[in-house]
């Protein structure tokens, strides 16, 4: 067919080889199980709120007055032949999602992958982690059981708590006075196909973008900032990739067997009379459940409409700030460092100390939030006291993260300065020698030609302003100097000759237009090739 001529290059496309660009994959192939197991729930699936008595197999809720809803979820589990296996399996797919997006977004961000050209594909990356959570929570309340009903009534707390438009949302969203009738039925449309019609066009972007300009790669020989070296598509990466779908299909059909999830039909019905004891959403959410447990209880009341701030902050206006901050953070570095070259090499997050300090601080504050989520559970099983270890989470909320970034960004100068010893010293070998004056010295042997070019390419950053005299600066320009001489401080300069340097500058370059024409190499700017035998 015509068709063959124009795939054959796509066919031979370079992929990477290094196992940490496996993750996004495991992101896609656990879509894939999503949707093949959610199209089988949806065909027993009644997203009915009328009442009905339960008569089927489960013996505990027989007589049990309950939703349609609740009731086909529980039929599902126990008279649909494999109905709660491809449930569980479904359950552990969505947990392993939302994991391996959060997992590969890291990834991207402490090797600096979200850089020019690659910013737009960062945005996207993050709304589909945005819409990740949001399918999350719809499809887990989607049984009305008395657990997701607890979490729906949180929601609704939270939406109730925005200023003067608050209480309109909260009427439109649940058709009514809570909890409504119209619920069930709304969030099974945006779960079954809202937000996974999102989700397939951005997932189709994302890639789209991902071959358009190419991945990146780790510094070693053979790999400079003007290729794409990698395995190609055919036959090489489709028989990895094929082998990866089924493994991560296979690990999640063992988990969903022996490992129950989400057991519905031990909760009950939802009654909006009773909470769930010891309530835990799941872990993707977990940190809201945190944050609104350690927020302090402040309302103020203005005109008579009172600001429910231990609600309207947490769950939010902090949500947003972390989301915002993750859109414009490749903005704001570009902006502090003045780097607007392309970048196609992977950053060692050693060699970026404050990136690699704000990155675990961020870190560090979701744990001590996903961790306040289940204080309740953790004083019962420490025996300690709810409020002692309340006031712990919030003090580890504040100073966490910033003790967090000072060790993680003093531990990343250190390893750069191991790593120039290396390069002066050699390895050493574990021997020591004794010289004729008696003192005892260690023995060392030289780094190989691979190691010497995994520590010496990276290309150094230089503080914004540097050469520009400051009394010819603005205001603003001295700000963002100094701002930007914060940033990059830290950097160790590798011990490199001259002629090393001018080669680490010319392998650093990013590729220009004249040799994205001469190589082909398009949008992406680098110059696809495979692997070749040089060491």
């Amino acid at each position: 067919m015509p068709a063959t001529e124009g795939g054959r290059a796509l066919l031979r496309k370079a992929f990477p080889d290094h196992w940490s660009f496996l993750l996004g994959e495991l992101a896609l192939y656990s879509l894939v199980v999503l949707v093949l197991t959610g199209t089988y729930l949806t065909l027993f699936f009644d997203p009915g709120m009328a009442e009905v008595v339960y008569k089927g197999r489960h013996g505990p809720l027989q007589g049990v007055l309950m939703s349609e809803a609740y009731a086909s979820t529980v039929e599902l589990s126990f008279d649909v032949r494999g109905g709660l296996l491809v449930r569980q399996i479904h359950h552990w797919g969505a947990l392993v999602f939302v994991a391996a997006l959060g997992v590969h977004m890291l990834r991207v961000f402490f090797t600096g992958a979200f850089r020019r050209p690659r910013e737009l594909n960062w945005v996207i990356g993050v709304t589909l982690f945005l819409l990740a959570l949001l399918e999350g929570f719809t499809g887990y309340s989607l049984p009305d059981d008395l657990l997701s009903g607890t979490g729906l009534r949180i929601a609704q707390g939270i939406i109730t708590s925005i200023p003067v438009v608050g209480t309109y949302l909260s009427f439109f969203v649940f058709g009514g006075e809570y909890p409504g009738h119209d619920i069930v039925s709304r969030l099974y449309i945006t779960h079954v196909l809202l937000v996974p019609g999102l989700l397939l066009a951005l997932v189709v972007a994302h890639l789209v973008l991902v071959v358009y300009l190419k991945h990146t790669h780790w510094a070693v020989p053979g790999r400079t900032n003007r290729n794409a070296v990698g395995q190609p598509m055919v036959p090489q990466f489709a028989a990895k990739s094929t082998g990866l779908f089924f493994t991560v299909f296979g690990i999640l059909t063992l988990l969903a067997a022996v490992a129950q999830v989400n057991p519905v039909y031990n909760y009950g019905p939802y009654r909006p009379d009773q909470v769930s004891t010891a309530a835990q959403p799941d872990w993707y959410v977990g940190f809201l459940e945190g944050s609104l447990r350690l927020m302090p209880p402040l309302e103020t009341t203005l005109w008579g409409h009172t600001l429910m701030w231990n609600v309207l902050l947490p769950a939010v206006v902090l949500p947003a700030l972390l989301f915002a901050a993750l859109y414009l953070y490749p903005l704001v570095e570009r902006w502090l460092t003045g780097d607007t070259g392309e970048h196609h090499l992977c950053d060692r997050p050693r060699n970026h100390p404050v990136r690699t300090g704000f990155g675990v601080a961020a870190v560090t504050c979701y744990a001590v939030l996903l961790m306040a989520g289940g204080n309740d559970v953790i004083a019962e099983t420490l025996r300690v006291s709810l409020n002692r270890l309340t006031w712990i989470f919030r003090v580890g909320f504040v100073l966490g993260p910033i003790i967090a970034f000072f060790i993680t960004r003093r531990v990343c100068v250190a390893l750069q300065s191991a790593d120039r010893e290396r390069l002066l010293e050699g390895t050493e070998t574990g021997e020591v020698y004794q010289e004729v004056d008696g003192n005892m010295q260690p023995g060392h042997t030289g780094l190989s030609a691979r190691e010497q070019y995994v520590l010496l390419m990276r290309k150094r950053v230089e503080p914004y302003g540097q050469r520009l005299p400051v009394e010819r600066m603005s205001r603003w320009q001295r700000l963002r100097a100094a701002l930007s001489r914060w940033f990059v401080r830290g950097q160790v300069r590798p011990p490199a000759t001259p002629g090393q340097q001018r080669e680490i500058t010319s392998r650093t370059a990013g590729p220009s237009q004249d040799e994205d024409e001469d190589e082909g190499g398009g949008g992406g700017g680098g110059k696809e090739s495979r692997p070749t035998s040089e060491p």
